[in-house]
């Protein structure tokens, strides 16, 4: 235990939540801060110390894990007002697990570094059930100080780290080409249940045939399930890929990507039409709407 470092998570969302009760369990003192002061009092009953702001919680880490939302959030938490950075000891590892545009990783990483920090683009995937568990998946690049020091976190988080290098943003840039695949699957899992409601077939017949045949997708077998149960309960929400397919299509620049438009599209009219913080799958919903039919769950 005195060889353990200390870690904050700031940000205790569904994949902040499951880091920082993971890094509890493997018994690394953790401090916790969120916006929201009800989840800091729950972090605080599981037996880690609330924060009213990231200062705080940084001042007394070793390693820094950042879960919140976007980019600006991400600089705000780091360098705005009452921002980590600004009190955190020299050599303090700030692990930064947000989707992001890659550009503005290598930039957040440089200023982290140039105040004498640490820093890791880290990137998480797996949902917030294995985050809960521990068994996260990181894409990373740091330098190797960094996951040398934080190692006894990472492995407490994630089953998984893949160290990418030490420049800064090839985590972001390997999230971001998963996050385009994760969003066209959603979309043509969507369209392909969708269809087959149209065409009278059973819905839970047809999902289970699927997982077994070449057409399969994560996504399908996944987000495919919370259709067919019209159950939508926001494990990663449909503003979520309006935001991550939104950084695909800006990055991509000149670069052709035609599906991630058309599942950008999709998602920006299922957020339009009020769904913006129910699960992704809730697309199928708005196709279902289109094509005049009704799904599970739908009235």
């Amino acid at each position: 235990m005195s060889n353990q470092p200390t870690a904050a998570v700031i940000g205790l969302g569904s994949m902040g939540w499951g880091a920082a009760v993971s890094l509890l369990r493997a018994g690394i003192q953790t401090y916790g801060v969120d916006i929201r002061s009800d989840v800091t009092a729950a972090f605080a009953s599981e037996g880690g110390t609330g924060c009213a702001t990231p200062s705080e919680a940084s001042a007394n880490a070793d390693v820094v894990f950042v879960f919140v939302v976007n980019g600006q959030q991400a600089e705000d938490v780091l360098f705005g007002a009452n921002g980590a950075v600004a009190t955190a000891k020299q050599g303090t590892v700030f692990v930064t697990c947000v989707t992001m545009e890659p550009s503005r990783a290598t930039d957040l990483a440089a200023r982290i570094t140039d105040a004498g920090m640490l820093a890791i683009d880290a990137p998480v995937s797996g949902g917030s059930a294995k985050a809960l568990t521990g068994e996260m998946t990181i894409m990373a690049s740091g330098p190797a100080a960094g996951f040398d020091k934080a190692a006894p976190c990472l492995d407490a988080v994630a089953t998984k780290v893949y160290r990418l290098g030490d420049a800064a943003g090839k985590g972001s840039q390997v999230k971001m080409i998963n996050q385009l695949l994760a969003g066209v699957h959603i979309a043509a899992a969507a369209e392909a249940l969708t269809l087959g409601a149209k065409i009278g077939l059973d819905l839970e017949m047809l999902h289970e045939v699927i997982q077994e045949c070449a057409g399969n997708s994560w996504m399908f077998g996944n987000r495919g399930a919370h259709i067919v149960q019209g159950d939508y309960t926001p494990h990663s929400a449909v503003d979520i890929f309006v935001k991550d397919l939104g950084i695909v299509t800006g990055e991509a620049d000149t670069h052709p990507v035609p599906l991630s438009h058309t599942a950008l599209a999709l998602f920006k009219e299922a957020s339009a039409a009020g769904m913006g913080r129910e699960d992704d799958a809730a697309v199928a919903k708005l196709l279902a709407r289109k094509g005049g039919i009704k799904l599970p769950g739908m009235s």
